[in-house]
């Protein structure tokens, strides 16, 4: 681990650990653990680390945003420039690199993963001006807007996924509130007067923090500005001058409207360094009138969903509400925002809600939230691909809302347009095979196994008879007693869709079945001509052979390509190849062969516009009712079918021959008077009757 003289060029704190570059490389220290280690992919040098992290709830999709780091060299010219990703903290990289960058022009100022827009963005920089290039669609068509790049910019991503990206250098203070596509200069503003950049302010900035809702800088000039992230404000204010700037000082939000300043104190006997930290309570000094302030207008502003975590699956929305109580004599303008409107959409309703004690009057703002190719009102240019899951944030705040607002924090919450993970699919089970007697439930439960007959499965999946018989143990425990099914009669599992426990309706989606041991004695009553496909479906034919490291059961939503697809560009081929997909707006089933017995079968919702989650589950079924087969050796068939055939013509030409003889006259004639006799005897019976 060591490194000569170290020069630290970037760090970036990643779940529990802390990420440094330091002499090119990437380090990384667990801070719980007091462990040190290096990074591993990384053949280049790099100069930077950039990541983000999630800090709304405990929830996986959470978690998982702190995973992402990006590690690059400033500067390097962008069309040349080795970027590497990881997936795992920083503890392993690979490289990355993205179609068209070869193309691009300018040098690299920085790669992020915007998670607040689910994009990821470059900034590129080209004679003194910069801008970012984002790589997915909707925005991978067009560049963000140009701006000054003066010095070499740090960027710092707020937390609270909201998009706010502040640029700061010695000289330049510039903040964007929508992931760097607009970006615009941060202004001072003293007293009422007219606002000043940071140029024309006489301004050497030295430090800058910033929380969810507000901005700090410090200035070599030991002066503080502070500022709050609103939706449409970005300026700053002057505190009164205080000796407070050292060389080594930092500012750091712990809460709230709680800063403090922090300045290391060094230890000429121990390693370690002292803190000598100077808090600055910043709603006690907007009090200040000095300062000329403007009195907040909003009393309360509050929402059951801020600082929550939500999650809209495909087809889903989420209704949420705030409270705003204004000062009496005010009328402040509530606005409702989303980070990432390419994705998630809204629709807000304010209305007066009645009155406090003290006759002020409450408005109750009403928001509708779904994803934005539902509401119907964008061009699809606009909107993101439906298939990808993405996120955005939901921000609740005060238009134009005055800096002494400290305590009125904007209401966010996160929204995570994707899975939820507490859905599941179960397979109706109504009629039991134990239940009608066909098998013990006792003897299930006892280290129960089946034989499959080497003719009827394959290992590989591929409808090739094995070569020898497979003793399968059945898990009772996962699966329980198998669904009855009669061999002779087209069927198709119903799936229920269940969301926390409960039951929420039947899924009519598209899926598709395998049998988990290999088994092929079934088929399907479809083919690709009757199922009306306009090219050739897939099967599990195709899936597997472009399955790589994915093993079998490989088919899922993400893969999925629907025959009906007038986009799709496999002509239809083999109209009579046997269409394996069920569910949907066709009639499909599956047909068993002529065998009885246990079938464990792997189902997976393939219709990728029915839920963002990986749908699937295993159930069994026992097939009855099919009489077994006879097995006769084709040596004997054709022999006996060769003497069938000659005894045949034989009787052909031996039975005329006959007849013409005495003996032959005479049988003729037995038959013609028992005959007559069974005539009369009829007719004798109907009479009497």
């Amino acid at each position: 681990m060591q490194v000569g003289i170290p020069e630290v060029t970037s760090a970036h704190f990643a779940g529990s650990v802390l990420l440094l570059v330091v002499n090119q490389k990437v380090y990384i220290y667990d801070y719980e653990a007091s462990s040190w280690s290096a990074s591993t992919g990384i053949k280049h040098p790099v100069s930077h680390i950039s990541g983000d992290n999630c800090c709304y709830s405990e929830h996986p999709f959470c978690l998982e945003i702190s995973n992402s780091i990006f590690a690059y060299v400033h500067g390097d010219q962008i069309s040349q420039a080795n970027i590497y990703f990881s997936k795992s903290w920083g503890y392993r990289f690979q490289k990355y690199a993205h179609e068209g960058q070869a193309e691009l022009v300018g040098s690299l100022g920085g790669i992020f993963y915007f998670h607040s827009l689910s994009q990821v963005g470059l900034l590129l920089i080209d004679q003194g001006r910069a801008k970012f290039w984002y790589l997915d669609h909707p925005l991978n068509y067009s560049f963000g807007l140009p701006f000054d790049y003066n010095g070499t910019l740090d960027i710092l991503i707020t937390p609270g996924q909201k998009g706010i990206l502040i640029f700061w250098f010695e000289k330049s203070l510039l903040i964007s509130k929508n992931a760097g596509q607009l970006v615009n200069p941060v202004r001072v503003r003293e007293g009422r007067r007219t606002l000043h950049s940071i140029f024309e302010a006489n301004i050497t900035i030295y430090n800058v923090a910033a929380n969810e809702n507000e901005l700090a800088v410090l200035t070599q000039e030991s002066n503080l500005y502070y500022g709050s992230l609103g939706i449409l404000t970005s300026f700053l204010i002057k505190f009164a001058h205080q000796n407070i700037w050292s060389q080594e000082a930092a500012l750091m939000f712990t809460n709230p409207g709680m800063l403090e300043i922090l300045t290391p104190l060094p230890d000429s006997v121990f390693p370690a360094f002292d803190f000598q930290k100077c808090p600055v309570n910043i709603q006690a000094i907007l009090m200040d009138p000095q300062l000329q302030v403007d009195v907040c207008k909003v009393e309360i502003l509050q929402g059951d969903f801020d600082n929550k975590m939500y999650i809209i699956d495909m087809n889903s929305e989420l209704e949420l509400t705030a409270l705003m109580i204004p000062r009496p004599g005010t009328s402040p303008v509530p606005l409702a925002t989303v980070s990432n409107p390419h994705s998630l959409g809204l629709q807000a309703i304010i209305y007066e809600d009645g009155y406090t004690y003290e006759g002020n009057t409450k408005y109750r703002l009403n928001i509708s939230l779904r994803q934005q190719h539902l509401w119907g009102r964008t061009d699809p240019n606009f909107t993101s691909s439906i298939k990808r899951p993405t996120i955005s944030t939901i921000t609740v705040d005060i238009a134009n809302k005055e800096i002494s607002c400290v305590d009125l924090k904007p209401l966010t919450a996160l929204i995570s347009v994707g899975c939820d993970l507490t859905k599941k699919i179960i397979i109706q089970n109504e009629i039991s095979a134990c239940y009608k007697g066909f098998l013990d439930p006792v003897a299930l439960q006892d280290n129960y196994s089946y034989v499959i007959e080497k003719e009827a499965y394959d290992p590989n999946f591929r409808g090739q008879p094995a070569t020898k018989d497979l003793v399968v143990h059945y898990p009772y425990e996962k699966l329980g007693c198998p669904l009855l099914v009669y061999y002779n009669t087209p069927w198709k599992p119903v799936m229920e869709l269940w969301r926390e426990g409960k039951f929420q309706e039947i899924v009519e989606a598209e899926f598709v079945l395998l049998e988990v041991n290999g088994l092929f004695t079934y088929t399907y009553s479809l083919t690709a001509g009757t199922a009306l496909c306009i090219s050739q479906p897939q099967n599990w034919t195709t899936i597997l052979e472009n399955a790589g490291d994915k093993g079998p059961f490989a088919w899922d939503r993400e893969n999925y390509v629907s025959c009906h697809d007038p986009n799709s560009d496999a002509p239809l081929k083999w109209p009579k190849a046997r269409y394996q997909i069920l569910g949907g707006p066709t009639a499909n089933k599956v047909v068993f062969d002529q065998r009885n017995g246990i079938y464990v079968f792997f189902i997976s919702v393939v219709d990728p516009y029915y839920s963002y989650c990986w749908l699937e589950t295993t159930f069994s079924v026992y097939v009855y009712g099919a009489l077994p087969r006879i097995s006769i050796p084709l040596e004997i068939t054709i022999i006996v079918l060769m003497l069938a055939i000659l005894l045949s013509v034989w009787l052909a030409y031996m039975i005329p021959t006959l007849l013409r003889t005495e003996k032959g006259h005479g049988f003729k004639g037995f038959w013609v008077s028992l005959c007559k006799r069974c005539r009369k005897s009829c007719a004798c019976f109907q009479s009497r009757r």
